[in-house]
């Protein structure tokens, strides 16, 4: 990409090792900065206050489009890169076209690195954080500014801010299997029966078919990397992608559809009161995996299926609905789920479309 405001990787890091001559240090940061605004501004004046030049590691066009999606950025690099170098704050700016600045980081080597209060030491891109371990690089987690970021811009631009009754919200898809109540609700959006957007779909499974499907409609699918945490549990870093992804998606409620991981902060925080999930039992009986099999295995004559709030525990949120299935004799766990999955696909569009009713009621 040619620019005269774009600095190449290699000619910055031998500048870095000039300025670490003189005893001078090198602040690196590294975003996207489409529609440069104030909190962005005070921020890297913020970052460069913490050393002596500052570098800005900027996403490539295509880099942005993997993290936020179709439509942005909403500026190209060329033009992000000479807004930024016009900030007396900014000494260099280089641009990385992958998905993250590993290798600007390993390149540059800078003594410090700065990063949003969004964002904790944990949170950080472990391959990223691996990069500023080898460079011995000191990490500074800075402040940001209350209601800024380009998300809210691009939403206020819109006008979503100012949803009356009667307008659908937009849906975040989150499923890490073969994605039929995805299907369902896709199904009943076609059909006209839930107003209703599916603004993107997220898995923490590379090849799941929720992915697959939800391309072959051609909406935004995303694979989220889980980490390396047991028990069903994401990472910090995962937790952070997806809480970005979804604003930056400007998404209304958040629909589990066989999600298998646990969402904790900051995504719950984030969207409290506005994650549902369908869970194949009637809770509070048999949370957790497997729910029809124990109802089969227990001799219970009836089973069914919850469609609840998600809050920090396992199928603990608030119930909103449920729908009776009977266990019949000579079921199988085979049968038995099939049949269940038939009442989720019909409940599961009805209380999406009810709770966002009563969310806009409630204002």
């Amino acid at each position: 990409m040619e620019s005269s405001f774009i600095s190449d990787t290699d000619t910055v890091a031998a500048w870095r090792d000039a300025l670490d001559r003189e005893g001078r240090r090198v602040v690196l940061t590294n975003g996207c900065f489409d529609l440069l605004h104030v909190g962005h501004v005070r921020y890297l004046q913020e970052a460069r206050a913490l050393g002596d030049a500052l570098v800005v590691a900027l996403n490539g066009d295509a880099s942005v489009r993997e993290l936020k999606g179709e439509g942005r950025p909403v500026n190209t690099a060329a033009d992000r890169a000479e807004i930024l170098r016009a900030l007396a704050c900014v000494d260099r700016v280089v641009v990385f076209d992958e998905k993250r600045a590993t290798r600007v980081i390993d390149a540059i080597r800078p003594h410090l690195y700065a990063k949003g209060g969004d964002y904790t030491p944990e949170s950080l891109n472990p391959e990223e954080r691996a990069a500023l371990d080898r460079a011995g690089s000191e990490i500074r987690i800075l402040s940001l500014v209350p209601g800024q970021s380009t998300s809210a811009t691009l939403r206020r631009m819109a006008g979503d801010g100012d949803k009356s009754p009667g307008t659908g919200p937009r849906l975040a898809i989150l499923g890490s299997g073969h994605g039929s109540n995805f299907e369902a609700i896709a199904d009943a959006i076609d059909r006209g029966t839930l107003d209703a957007t599916i603004a993107v779909v997220l898995s923490d499974v590379a090849d799941s078919r929720v992915l697959s499907l939800a391309r072959s409609r051609g909406l935004p699918a995303l694979h989220i990397e889980p980490g390396s945490e047991r028990g069903g549990r994401l990472g910090d870093a995962a937790l952070k992608e997806i809480a970005d992804r979804l604003k930056s998606a400007s998404v209304d409620l958040v629909i589990l559809a066989g999600f298998m991981r646990i969402l904790r902060g900051p995504v719950l925080e984030a969207f409290a009161g506005r994650i549902l999930n369908i869970h194949p039992s009637l809770l509070p009986l048999y949370p957790g995996l497997g729910a029809w099999r124990r109802a089969l295995a227990s001799g219970d004559t009836e089973t069914g299926c919850t469609v609840h709030l998600v809050d920090s525990g396992i199928d603990s949120g608030a119930m909103l609905a449920q729908e009776r299935v009977p266990i019949l004799p000579g079921d199988t766990a085979e049968t038995l789920h099939a049949r269940i999955q038939e009442r989720e696909h019909e409940l599961y569009p009805r209380v999406i479309a009810a709770h966002w009713a009563g969310l806009m009621k409630q204002g």
